[in-house]
């Protein structure tokens, strides 16, 4: 098993390019939630996963109930500058799915809504309104991996 990203139309090819990279890093599954807001073969995207492509394992999904209906026993954790909780106040397990939202919007207030009890947020001054995208993915799973020993990792 591994951890699994969900990216929902994510807008920045070289955000989804560093999380693809993060992934192969990882072993983690990235799901890119249709519509994104690049082509897939865009040389930005390309660029910033550098030559790991081939290490990812990314699904495509065209809604993100599509996600949850093809897995209907996975647990899925939102990230949302939003939530009450913080990511570290969670205790990860292999195969969850870590959600984010669009970079310009994040996720839709009703889903945050049905899943405040995993909607998790990460801590930070009242002077920025988020961290990049990226940056927050890899932050998140990292704490997931390190709960869980590193899995598959040296």
């Amino acid at each position: 098993m591994a951890f699994h990203i969900v990216l929902v139309e994510p807008e920045i090819p070289a955000n989804t390019g560093n999380i693809a990279r993060t992934c192969a890093a990882t072993g983690t599954h990235l799901h890119l939630v249709r519509p994104l807001g690049f082509n897939t073969d865009d040389k930005t995207l390309k660029r910033a996963g550098l030559d790991y492509w081939h290490a990812v394992q990314v699904h495509y999904h065209d809604s993100f109930q599509e996600v949850q209906a093809a897995y209907p026993e996975a647990r899925f954790f939102y990230a949302t500058t939003k939530a009450d909780k913080c990511y570290t106040d969670f205790r990860f397990q292999d195969g969850d799915f870590l959600v984010f939202g669009k970079e310009t919007k994040g996720l839709p207030m009703e889903l945050l809504e049905a899943n405040t009890e995993t909607c998790m947020r990460m801590p930070m001054t009242d002077s920025v309104r988020s961290l990049n995208l990226s940056n927050s993915a890899a932050i998140i799973v990292y704490e997931a991996l390190r709960q869980n020993g590193f899995p598959g990792m040296k």
